[in-house]
């Protein structure tokens, strides 16, 4: 069963406004109820204090001094009479043992609580109601103390009366409030049930695939500002289908693009399978000759040398072209770090100085601290097949140097690492970063190169935010105008900045 948002807005302020009614009504009516207690008490306190004052006037105008109880036990009846005439309240005495000493009251009306005329003779006052009248009973003092209790009758009607009145007229002016506040809330929320119910046609419209010209309601509130938020969302979601639309003419071109990647892919399958080629025939040849030839010692010296040459390139190979394809599909890998750049380069160089030592090569390092932001295990890659490099195509009794520079105002740390090699040539400078591409094919395959390195090396490097650049010679320095230099640079990370200027 569906009930309309108005109708439980007013039903909730009517039972809001009920609540509100009931609990003033409740607390006004027990003020009222305290205040004719309390007047009711002040009166009767009253009345006690004149009957005293008068039975004791009357004890000391007595020509002879009686006792207390004797003198109550023979005016009693007299004083009471002439109590009640003159508080105008029908009053009885009595003594310290409970007994009657004169009462005004009739008959029919001194039937009272035992209980309650027990309290006065302690000393204390007690009352209750019977109906409309009040029964009051206070201890009755002489001159010596307490010599008995007067028993008073006050009438109370009045006050229920007027208690009544107040009760009818808050029941009645509360019926009324509320349904007003009824009526009045039912007809205040319709206009929000309004556009509310407008807010919602609109949302339905937009989901139908349809859009607004405007916002659906014209107010200076939060639904005003909601209606406007639902127009401006209708014409964003406008902006992106047509967004989309664009989005969609892009990728028809990246699938003409992708098209042409697929006739490049083919291409480097075709530059893999040839690498992989020429490994394979100088094995192949050396097993059909140790195939007819099995007493050769020579020849199997040779082919045991040759085949394992060719089978390290050829892992060697396969292993690099697996992790180009794994840098492809495994970015989320990299964990950035900040490191120091010289603590690794000086790393790097500690691993692979047994391998240059061993070709009689010559390394020097000119390092100053730097730290930059980049995966750990991605960068000593880099530096470990640079350092390879510099070792291959080196010369004999050549030199290798590494050195680093900090570039402050660019917030850059760059690299150099330089070989005593031949250098490579001009044209062959914007091609030696493509997979299998080799400036010597005969010097590569004697070194065990595969044309893979730098091209891994260059998407690492990229990977981590950086540039690699091979630097031409330069022909004014004779010691490095044979050479090679490759130069890396890498953005500095923010504590290295702050320790730098620190420093400064």
């Amino acid at each position: 069963m569906r009930v309309s948002i108005k109708l439980k807005f007013s039903v909730f302020l009517a039972a809001l406004l009920i609540l509100t009614v009931v609990v003033l009504s409740s607390l006004v009516l027990r003020g009222i109820e305290r205040n004719q207690q309390s007047q009711i008490e002040g009166i009767l306190s009253q009345q006690t204090r004149l009957v005293n004052l008068n039975v004791r006037q009357a004890y000391y105008t007595e020509s002879v001094h009686l006792e207390q109880d004797v003198f109550l036990q023979q005016n009693g009846r007299r004083l009471a009479q002439e109590l009640a005439n003159s508080t105008g309240l029908p009053i009885a005495l009595y003594d310290m043992n409970g007994q009657q000493v004169g009462s005004s009251i009739s008959s029919g009306e001194s039937a009272i609580v035992q209980d309650t005329l027990n309290y006065a003779l302690q000393n204390k006052i007690a009352y209750h109601e019977q109906g409309d009248t009040l029964l009051y009973a206070a201890p009755l003092d002489g001159p010596d103390g307490q010599m008995g209790a007067v028993w008073m009758q006050y009438p109370v009607q009045s006050y229920h009366e007027f208690y009544t009145r107040i009760l009818q007229l808050f029941i009645w002016a509360g019926i009324t409030v509320v349904a007003l506040s009824f009526i009045l809330g039912y007809l205040f929320y319709n206009r929000f049930a309004v556009a509310i119910t407008r807010l919602k046609r609109s949302a339905d419209f937009i989901r139908e695939g349809n859009y607004i010209t405007e916002s659906p309601v014209r107010r200076k509130d939060e639904l005003g500002e909601l209606g406007q938020g639902i127009y401006y969302m209708s014409t964003s979601i406008q902006q992106n289908i047509t967004a989309m639309h664009a989005e969609q003419q892009k990728l028809q071109l990246a699938i003409e693009k992708l098209q042409a990647l697929e006739q490049q892919q083919k291409q480097y399958i075709g530059n893999i399978s040839h690498e992989f080629k020429t490994p394979l025939t100088s094995i192949k040849a050396y097993v059909e000759l140790l195939d007819m030839y099995k007493d050769d010692p020579q020849l199997l010296d040779d082919a045991t040398s040759n085949i394992g040459k060719e089978t390290e390139r050829l892992y060697e190979m396969v292993e690099k072209v697996l992790h180009l394809s794994a840098m492809e599909k495994y970015d989320f890998e990299n964990q950035a770090e900040d490191v120091e750049v010289s603590a690794l380069l000086e790393d790097a160089c500690g691993r692979m100085r047994g391998k240059a030592e061993k070709f009689a090569l010559n390394m020097e390092l000119d390092l100053e601290p730097a730290v930059i932001r980049s995966d750990r295990e991605s960068l000593m890659h880099i530096f470990i097949n640079m350092l390879d490099n510099a070792i291959k195509y080196n010369v004999p009794d050549g030199v290798i140097r590494v050195e680093n520079e900090l570039r402050m105002q660019e917030r850059q740390a760059v690299i150099r690492i330089y070989n005593s090699g031949t250098p490579i040539p001009a044209e062959a400078r914007e091609k030696i970063f493509e997979p299998f591409y080799t400036v010597n094919k005969d010097r590569a395959r004697k070194t065990g190169g595969t044309g893979l390195g730098l091209s891994l090396v260059k998407q690492f490097v990229e990977k981590q935010g950086g540039t690699i650049t091979l630097l031409p010679s330069n022909p004014g320095d004779s010691e490095d105008s044979e050479g090679v230099t490759f130069q890396l640079i890498f953005p500095l990370a923010d504590s290295s900045l702050q320790v730098r200027n620190k420093s400064e």
